[in-house]
């Protein structure tokens, strides 16, 4: 919560800064345009000074002249004329003041009378410029001067020095110099400056007010992004309740506050039967429906958790007596085993509850999720389904224990199998890899599964053994298969304490070149959501196995709580989507968004993407089209061992593979 405020403030904050500063641009975009109206409207008024005076000068002085240089003088005839076109055109107001001058610059005609001879200007004509003045030069030399002079209070006038061309020849025979109103032109330009300038800050508001939604759009977008990525990074995906990081965080914030309280972990009873025999789809409802009764069995204060798989967690405030925790908690295992109806099929949920008081059991987080942990497994071993712990269950070996002590055993007799699942080409729709999966001949408790043993196996030291023994296997039935003509590559799942031991790398190279697979062969996968929170030995050892040319894989990618972090601090050549996003795809939008997002993330960084759990043609058919690289699931095969794995008859050399081209319809090559 104080993250989301957090994130709120700061995004009020951004748009605030935003309101302040955009003016500032915008401001300074309409004085520019407003001085480019200016300028337009100085250029307009020339314009007309310039058209104007042409029009003066075709159809009043020129035909009034003989075509004769204005330096040899005006005969009567001419002035005459001259005289009644300019009194006219002064009296109309079209024009203020006339002059025509020589190429010398004296004045030969004037609309007041005055004449000279001299170059001169007129003293009592300030208008007037004398001809060594650069305009009246250009104007004699064929050009048109045109400016507005500031006037007295009488107002502002153009000037115009333009040549005086009096007949067809196109030979100039002096200079006009007129002197044309300019307040009626202004006005009319004013007017239209002003309404130019009205639009203007129309439009510069609009745009103001077009920025600042953007900007109060893009700034409420971003504070939503950073609630929802702050809650997925504490909260599970499939359930919504808080994940384990987050149940560890307020155990912690409990015991620090010295406040009494309990703590339990919950484990559901045959979960994998419901996964085997209706699916992983019904699996997911089952715990979504789980989640759902364990917080509507709590109290508003107390705190449900999913840990991970069927495991889930319990904190109960201001619970210090053991009666007290140990009715409470039957309560809620009483509302949890109320039968209910999953894929058509009535079930009963049953659970062992081991149940660790605060402070009394323990004074820190560690101490009492290993207590509780430890009376749990002690429910499941007796009768009672709710245990709440006593100190002489540490003296019992619990079944981690018991595990651990067997497959040490299972090791050296044997007991151990790997099956393999195909992992498909969506392009080719080939078999282009396998995943070995563990499986434990146990003597007693028949074929487990990796749930079964290794969360006890990868807390001791047999980890190393075992993920040595499953390397070998992997690699001496790589060599099997590659001889029989299956040019598949094998993944093989490590633990994050593998990739912790300082040879582990070395150990890879060397078991390959031994068995003479090559690197590319073998791909390493470790689970995102297994990685230690120090990221600096697992990067290491991944980029020695990188460079060395093996392949390496994130699984379960997207439920974490660093999944970015992780692509951006390992060396990976793929990453593997969790069938918790996969079930959803066609049916649920919001996981399809999430599958589409994750594949062109991976693709922006150069990583091959491989989907999990796909075990309907429609999923498979959506993921191709999405772009997925690679695919596996029940829907293509279950885990067999290799030599039994769907695979047609071998094509001849060069002939091409079958392939798998007609979604939703597999072919041969995925079908047993």
């Amino acid at each position: 919560m104080g993250r989301s405020r957090s994130s709120s403030a700061a995004g009020t904050r951004l748009f605030v800064t935003y309101a302040v500063a955009s003016p500032v641009p915008v401001l300074a975009l309409g004085a520019v345009l407003a001085q480019g109206n200016r300028r337009d409207g100085v250029e307009r008024g020339l314009e007309y000074g310039r058209a104007q005076a042409a029009v003066v000068e075709e159809m009043a002085i020129a035909p009034a002249l003989h075509g004769e240089d204005l330096a040899l003088g005006l005969t009567d005839d001419e002035r005459r004329r001259l005289q009644t076109a300019t009194d006219l055109a002064v009296f109309r107001g079209s024009v203020e003041r006339l002059r025509l001058r020589d190429f010398g610059g004296g004045v030969v005609f004037s609309d007041d009378g005055f004449l000279s001879a001299g170059a001169g200007a007129d003293a009592g004509a300030t208008w007037s410029v004398p001809a060594t003045d650069p305009a009246f030069a250009a104007a004699a030399g064929g050009g048109t001067d045109v400016t507005i002079l500031r006037g007295d209070s009488a107002g502002r006038s153009i000037r115009v020095l333009q040549p005086i061309v009096a007949d067809s020849s196109g030979r100039s025979v002096g200079v006009l110099e007129i002197l044309l109103p300019y307040e009626t032109v202004a006005a009319e330009i004013d007017a239209a400056t002003v309404r130019n300038y009205w639009r203007l800050g129309a439009g510069l508001a609009l745009l103001y007010v077009v920025l600042a939604a953007i900007s109060w759009s893009s700034t409420h977008r971003l504070r939503r992004q950073a609630a929802r990525a702050a809650h997925d990074a504490l909260h599970d995906p499939l359930t919504g309740l808080p994940n384990r990081e987050l149940f560890r965080r307020r155990v912690d914030e409990a015991t620090r506050r010295s406040a009494s309280c309990a703590v339990v972990l919950v484990d559901l009873d045959r979960f994998k039967e419901v996964n085997d025999t209706l699916g992983h789809h019904a699996g997911d409802q089952l715990l979504r429906r789980v989640a759902q009764r364990l917080g509507d069995a709590l109290r508003s204060d107390d705190t449900v958790a999913r840990l991970g798989g069927d495991e889930f967690g319990l904190l109960l405030a201001g619970v210090s007596n053991p009666g007290t925790a140990q009715a409470l908690v039957e309560q809620v295992s009483t509302l949890l085993s109320a039968e209910l109806v999953v894929e058509g099929v009535p079930l009963t949920i049953e659970a062992s509850f081991g149940i660790a008081l605060h402070p009394a059991d323990g004074d820190d987080v560690e101490t009492l999720l290993q207590r509780a942990d430890a009376a749990m497994y002690h429910g499941k071993r007796g009768t009672a389904g709710v245990v709440v712990f006593d100190p002489a269950l540490e003296s019992a070996p619990t079944p981690h224990l018991n595990i651990q002590h067997d497959m040490r055993q299972a090791l050296d007799a044997g007991q151990l199998r790997l099956h393999y699942q195909p992992k498909v080409d969506l392009r080719s729709g080939r078999t282009s890899g396998v995943e070995a999966l563990l499986r434990w001949q146990h003597p007693d408790r028949g074929l487990l599964e990796p749930a079964d043993f290794l969360p006890a196996v990868e807390q001791s030291a047999v980890i190393g053994p075992l993920t040595e023994w499953v390397l070998r296997q992997s690699l001496v039935d790589c060599a099997a298969w590659t001889a029989a003509g299956r040019d598949w590559t094998v993944a093989v799942n490590v633990s994050a304490r593998n990739l912790d031991q300082p040879d582990f790398a070395g150990t890879v190279v060397r078991l390959a070149a031994g068995i003479g697979v090559p690197p590319e062969r073998l791909q390493l996968e470790v689970t995102e959501t297994a990685l230690p929170v120090d990221l600096g030995a697992a990067a290491q050892t991944l980029a020695t196995l990188a460079a060395a040319g093996f392949g390496t894989a994130l699984d379960d990618f997207g439920v974490g709580y660093a999944s970015l972090s992780h692509l951006r601090s390992l060396e990976l050549t793929e990453v593997k989507i969790d069938r918790t996003f996969v079930a959803g795809v066609g049916v649920d939008a919001a996981d399809g968004e999430v599958v589409r997002s994750l594949i062109q993330l991976a693709h922006g960084l150069g990583l091959t993407v491989c989907a999990e759990g796909v075990e309907t043609p429609a999923a498979a058919a959506w993921l191709r089209e999405a772009g997925c690289d690679r695919a596996q699931g029940f829907f293509f095969s279950r885990p067999l061992p290799w030599p039994t794995l769907p695979w047609p008859a071998l094509p001849a050399t060069g002939a091409p593979d079958p392939g798998w081209h007609d979604l939703p319809t597999p072919s041969l090559e995925m079908t047993s």
